[in-house]
């Protein structure tokens, strides 16, 4: 009852500030809105910001976005096959398709916390592929190492391209010249970093206490699993297909970003590269916890978009259109699919497909 609690206040607190950042965009877009029609000389009562965001939807090209969907699909099929790799070297041969609806079960579920898919992904293919859970968590970490060191690959692509362009957007909207204080002289910051000393202190002193203890057999035991999964990527037997999935997801995944700039009409004349530092935005929107990435991504894809001239309120229009059309519609299509695929693919097999 009580974990059941916690996790219901953590929804409600995630969902919060989520749905907190919408309302405050949405307010303060609305505000300038209503002001840009009453100066064009527009009724009030045919001016609604909320009718503009249905109306930008309805219009958007429905092939582009069904394109969205397809690399959508095709980024994680490719997930759950470099997902196979890197479980294999640990002497489990899985199923393609318990790896896929993991994935797609994963997704679905950080729709309603945020984080949560990462658990619940190496919990359901642990238990239908009979996979001890520290190893499969193993090779999820592994997972998310190279998905970070791909979005630095990205991120130093888009900054080498576009550098002039984003310093001086930045300097104009931030001051940035203006503000040379530190995070370092930050008391907050500082703070942090006293109580991380104190406590690694306190650990070394203490060692020899700790290692005899049960608690720190157990933690032993699952770090040791851990390891193992993720060092798994030194033992993959084909390495460059391993490397080649890595590349091809965030390929698929800033296709995602650009075929639905072509999809709405006031984003369709931005570039290939330029479009990249806009991809880049959104997927720094999606690092901050929230469900799904609502708000934060909505709020970072119209701040990149405002670099190349789009206005804000357009801006917001886009992001609801991915956000939707990936988030909301793929996400709980495919996880609703393999709520239903798993149970049923494994009926009759106590190890899967």
């Amino acid at each position: 009852m009580k974990k059941t609690l916690i996790s219901i206040l953590k929804f409600l607190g995630f969902f919060g500030v989520g749905a907190l950042i919408l309302y405050l965009l949405f307010s303060s877009l609305n505000t300038s809105y209503q002001e840009q029609c009453r100066l064009d000389g527009v009724p009030a009562d045919q001016c609604s910001l909320l009718q503009k965001l249905l109306t930008d939807f309805q219009e958007a090209d429905v092939f582009w976005l069904c394109m969205v969907l397809l690399t959508y699909l095709l980024s994680n099929i490719s997930r759950a096959i470099r997902w196979k790799s890197l479980i294999k070297p640990l002497g489990y041969e899985v199923s393609f398709w318990n790896s896929f609806h993991s994935i797609m079960l994963g997704y679905f579920a950080n729709l309603g916390l945020p984080r949560m898919g990462e658990m619940l992904k190496p919990i359901s293919l642990s238990r239908y592929e009979k996979i001890p859970f520290e190893k499969v968590m193993g090779t999820v970490v592994t997972d998310r190492i190279l998905d970070f060191l791909m979005l630095f690959v990205v991120i130093g692509i888009a900054l080498a391209s576009e550098f002039d362009i984003l310093w001086n957007w930045l300097n104009e909207n931030m001051n940035l010249t203006e503000k040379g204080q530190s995070i370092f002289g930050n008391p907050y910051v500082q703070g942090i970093i006293g109580i991380g000393v104190v406590t690694l202190l306190a650990l070394l002193i203490f060692r020899k206490r700790l290692m005899k203890t049960d608690f720190y057999k157990k933690v032993e035991k699952i770090i040791l699993g851990f390891w193992e999964g993720v060092i798994s990527i030194r033992k993959v037997d084909n390495l460059p297909a391993v490397m080649f999935h890595t590349v091809f997801i965030w390929i698929m995944y800033f296709s995602m970003t650009w075929l639905c700039m072509l999809a709405f009409q006031p984003t369709e004349h931005i570039t290939m590269i330029q479009g990249l530092l806009v991809f880049v935005f959104g997927a720094l929107g999606m690092v901050v916890p929230s469900p799904g990435g609502m708000g934060t991504y909505h709020l970072m894809i119209m701040a990149g978009l405002t670099v190349y001239g789009v206005e804000a309120v357009d801006g917001f229009s886009f992001a609801n259109i991915l956000f939707f059309t990936i988030q909301i519609f793929g996400n709980v299509l495919f996880g609703v699919i393999a709520m239903i695929a798993l149970p049923m693919i494994n009926r009759d097999s106590p190890k899967g497909v």
